[in-house]
């Protein structure tokens, strides 16, 4: 070669050898045997065309996140020590400028993947700790139908969560730990309970059963009813039996009442039947007894008269026997209702009639009078002496003396005095 091949970043020289130039002067890159000069220089040029286009491809994929920061600064290091090195031909000065550019890059991701992790932690964490706090809630409650379904669903969002630290996941696992076999224990410990409550029901029951059965066929209609009453105060307090056997016992139970109460009422209902014949008896005599009621009026009533045909009646019916049930309260209520009135003249008679009523009623009819007297002697002794004002305060009070007599007058009236 009779002279250096040149270019912008590198040469030829005469026995082949290819040189690069840097900040720090000419570095020998290679030969290339047997290839002219602008061969070898373009082979050398290739090789650096190549390592351009791994750092831009490299700035892309850091631009777009590809990597972790870790990750792309290792390919950064990586990268620019083979570029330091590199045998090739180009600006190799811009492309380590270029490599040093995305340290900042790389630690502004840094950053950025700092924060996000820790606020996913945060998360996590507020997370797990919402599920510790359900769990311990569930844990002292007594929702055993839904509880241990709850329980479980909490374990799976539980699994689901990224984990924290050691030390502050640990913490908080052994605290979801010990609410989840807490409420296991005392919801096998309830349920434990329930099967022996509801085994002594069963025990109960199956002798309220057999009595409620062996006494269906009694006709004894009201101590039996009443019984039965007893029974199924007993068998309501007694709770339930287990589900498989609760209903059964309670369809005999059931079947034995209805024996019992359907005898006595098809019984009751041919009584009915054969008392019907006396409620008729009883209608005609409650015409009689009403018709007494005109004769107690006004103040010559002849009581003693309505007295003995009221107990004429009374005894008649009395005699006449039982009346259906749906008739009693009707005919009872209507014979107390004479009564009553009779009774009740009897006793207005007697207070008018009563001696030391009627005394008390004169004596205090004596004593207006020699009141209203004395009245009017002072009365005319202050006209005589002509004293306006002490005659008009003895005239109003011998008016309000006088009126009082008067009503002691009626009252004594009343009494016969």
């Amino acid at each position: 070669m009779s002279a250096d091949k040149q270019s912008d970043w590198g040469r030829v020289a005469e026995d082949g050898t290819v040189y690069v130039r840097t900040n720090d002067g000419e570095r020998a890159v290679g030969q290339v045997p047997g290839e002219s000069p602008e061969a070898a220089l373009k082979f050398f040029t290739d090789r650096y065309d190549a390592l351009a286009f791994e750092v831009q491809l490299l700035e892309q994929r850091i631009a777009a996140s590809k990597l972790s920061p870790e990750e792309a600064a290792q390919v950064v290091k990586a990268l620019r020590e083979q570029v330091a090195e590199a045998n090739a031909v180009g600006d190799l000065v811009s492309l380590t400028a270029r490599l040093d550019a995305l340290a900042p890059v790389i630690a502004i991701q840094r950053e950025a993947r700092r924060a996000e992790r820790a606020a996913r932690t945060a998360e996590s964490k507020e997370a797990k700790e919402k599920i510790v706090a359900e769990a311990e809630k569930l844990a002292e409650s007594n929702d055993w139908r839904n509880g241990a379904n709850r329980l479980r669903d909490l374990l799976e969002s539980w699994k689901a969560i990224p984990r924290l630290d050691k030390a502050t996941d640990d913490a908080l696992w052994r605290r979801f730990s010990t609410a989840r076999t807490a409420y296991t224990r005392r919801r096998k410990s309830h349920f434990a309970e329930e099967h022996q409550r509801r085994d002594g029901a069963r025990v109960i029951k199956e002798r309220l059963v057999a009595e409620a059965e062996s006494i269906s066929g009694s006709d004894d209609w009201g101590a039996t009813a009443g019984r039965y009453r007893d029974l199924m105060r007993d068998w309501k307090a007694a709770g339930p039996a287990p589900r498989e056997v609760d209903d059964q016992l309670w369809q005999r139970f059931r079947a034995a009442q209805d024996t019992f109460f359907g005898a006595r009422d098809a019984a009751n209902a041919e009584l009915d039947r054969e008392f019907a014949a006396n409620a008729e008896v009883k209608d005609a005599l409650l015409v009689e007894a009403e018709a007494l009621l005109p004769a107690l009026e006004g103040a010559d009533a002849d009581l003693d008269g309505v007295r003995r045909t009221f107990r004429e009646i009374a005894e008649r019916w009395d005699a006449a026997g039982k009346v259906p049930r749906d008739r009693m309260r009707d005919l009872e209520g209507r014979m107390r209702k004479v009564e009553q009135a009779i009774r009740s003249v009897e006793a207005d008679q007697w207070r008018r009639s009563d001696p030391e009523k009627s005394a008390r009623a004169n004596d205090m009819v004596t004593k207006l009078e020699a009141g209203v007297a004395e009245e009017e002697v002072k009365l005319e002794k202050a006209r005589a002496a002509g004293d306006a004002r002490k005659v008009k305060d003895l005239e109003e009070s011998l008016a309000s003396k006088q009126a009082f007599l008067e009503m002691a007058r009626r009252t004594s009236a009343e009494f016969g005095g």
